[in-house]
């Protein structure tokens, strides 16, 4: 029976590899790292937090530049649909209970390596013995799966390119690599995890683009238009779609006759079949934009979405980070609650909060809550949040952790007992972050929630966990990683949340 199975998981990766090129992990550069001249847009799955799609392409020899241009790909007919699961979704084809035992394994090699790498640090130091590689710095739990599995993304992000018939204006996901100049951008209808409701809307932006005689914006140097799409939903049916735009060199008239005329398509015309909720406009003329470069416009509807969650009422902006399965995050939050102990004397200490819902759901057991975010309409809905629920012992500051962090710790009396939960983005904590963590005695437990347990956030653990070192100014008492519990917000897909348990 195990090789049957081992059989199945190598035919979905080979099919996964070997058919598409491609491979489905957390994006590796940050989009600022991303140049306007390789990339017309964003992936289509950016999230915050959210983004699972990454293309391995085909290096082309040193000094050599691929002049590949797309052009018209054969009928999108269902191969084209397999190719595009096979790259969002790569574990389709198993069974939920066999997704389940891939991702174990695969938190367990995560957990393997970074026993091995802390054993180097500590063998350097002769604190402690070797031991066998195989085992584990931490007790491991199963991965807990997500009560929902299909359709559970409450935020998707489309594409506008050129697809497998050659039409520029074609929304939906990428195939293909854009080194090879093969870029496809395929119709998401048949993936596991969006919800028809998001598909709905991409269909009908689809439809409006193609009537529009103002030209999509494929590469910046090239000019055009219109971009992305983002869908957000919750668990009514309420929809917000934000539409993003290149303005060029439109003037402000111009821009205003193309704001009407997306308006009137989703108001009263075929769009309207879509019931949004709201609908937001915003001119980027980066790859991405925050709402402090370049506002969102909102053009008819409610500026604000809502969301129960574990009792509470969450609002939800258009640029504010919200875990993409709802479901999925309650189950999440409450794995945080059990393991960080917080009880009537504890301060906790919620970094990189997004909307607060961490903080706001253990503040009835803790003493006062504090909650940092970099994205200023995330902290003003947590602070709405606190409010409406009643929650007055709640405190959220905007800005960069790394400047807040060690003033705000400086300013706690060593005698209160402090319990820090962090949710960074893939790129893990900036070191700062974790000195000033480290280096505060009041903290004794850390839970370190990933959806990226690798790469950067290794590195997170390794400074966390290693002896001191007075040149990397990590002065205080190591941490011990305790517990690992894998927690699944993303069936279909390699990746789920690891929350890590730290006592010291």
């Amino acid at each position: 029976m195990l090789g049957i199975k081992r059989r199945v998981l190598m035919y979905s990766l080979r099919c996964f590899l070997s058919r598409v090129g491609l491979f489905s992990k957390p994006g590796l550069l940050p989009w600022c790292a991303r140049k306007p001249s390789d990339w017309s847009q964003p992936f289509w799955g950016i999230a915050c937090k959210g983004n699972f799609s990454h293309v391995i392409s085909k290096k082309c020899p040193r000094g050599q530049k691929s002049h590949k241009k797309p052009t018209h790909l054969g009928p999108h007919d269902g191969s084209w649909q397999e190719r595009l699961a096979d790259v969002v979704t790569p574990l389709w084809r198993l069974s939920y209970e066999e997704q389940l035992k891939v991702k174990f394994e695969a938190q367990k090699k995560i957990l393997q390596r970074l026993e091995s790498s802390l054993q180097m640090l500590n063998r350097v130091n002769d604190t402690i013995t070797a031991t066998k590689s195989e085992e584990l710095c931490c007790l491991l739990h199963p991965v807990i799966p997500s009560p929902v599995i299909t359709g559970y993304r409450n935020k998707s992000t489309f594409s506008v390119n050129r697809g497998p018939d050659g039409n520029p204006k074609t929304v939906g996901y990428y195939v293909g690599t854009w080194r090879d100049g093969n870029i496809v951008c395929v119709q998401p209808n048949h993936l596991k995890n969006i919800p028809e409701k998001h598909n709905q809307v991409a269909q009908y932006y689809e439809v409006f683009l193609r009537q529009s005689p103002m030209e999509p914006c494929l590469l910046f140097h090239e000019g055009g238009y219109w971009r992305e799409l983002i869908v957000r939903t919750n668990s009514e049916g309420h929809t917000m779609a934000i539409i993003i735009f290149h303005p060029q060199k439109l003037s402000q008239e111009e821009l205003c006759i193309q704001k009407e005329a997306i308006k009137e398509f989703f108001i009263k015309g075929p769009g309207a079949v879509c019931d949004l909720t709201s609908l937001y406009f915003q001119e980027c003329t980066m790859t991405h934009c925050n709402h402090q470069q370049s506002p969102y416009q909102l053009l008819f509807g409610e500026p604000h979405i809502f969301e129960d969650l574990l009792g509470l009422k969450i609002r939800i902006s258009p640029d504010a980070f919200f875990q993409i399965n709802t479901a999925g995050a309650e189950i999440l939050y409450r794995t945080v609650e059990e393991l960080s102990g917080v009880n009537s004397n504890t301060i906790l200490l919620d970094i990189c909060c997004g909307t607060g819902v961490i903080g706001l759901y253990l503040a009835r057991h803790a003493f006062q809550i504090i909650g940092i975010e970099l994205v200023e309409q995330a902290v003003e809905d947590a602070r709405w949040t606190a409010a409406f629920n009643g929650i007055t012992n709640c405190e959220f500051y905007t800005g960069r952790a790394e400047k807040i962090l060690p003033q705000l710790l400086k300013s706690k009396e060593d005698g209160q007992l402090i319990v820090a939960v962090v949710n960074p983005a893939r790129a893990g904590l900036h070191y700062q972050v974790v000195q000033a963590i480290r280096n505060c005695r009041a903290i004794r437990t850390l839970v370190f929630v990933s959806c990226k347990p690798h790469g950067e956030t290794t590195r997170n653990i390794i400074e966390l966990c290693c002896p001191p070192n007075s040149a990397k100014k990590l002065l205080g008492e190591p941490f011990v990683l305790r517990r690992a519990v894998p927690v699944d917000l993303f069936p279909h897909t390699l990746h789920c949340e690891l929350v890590l348990l730290f006592t010291r």
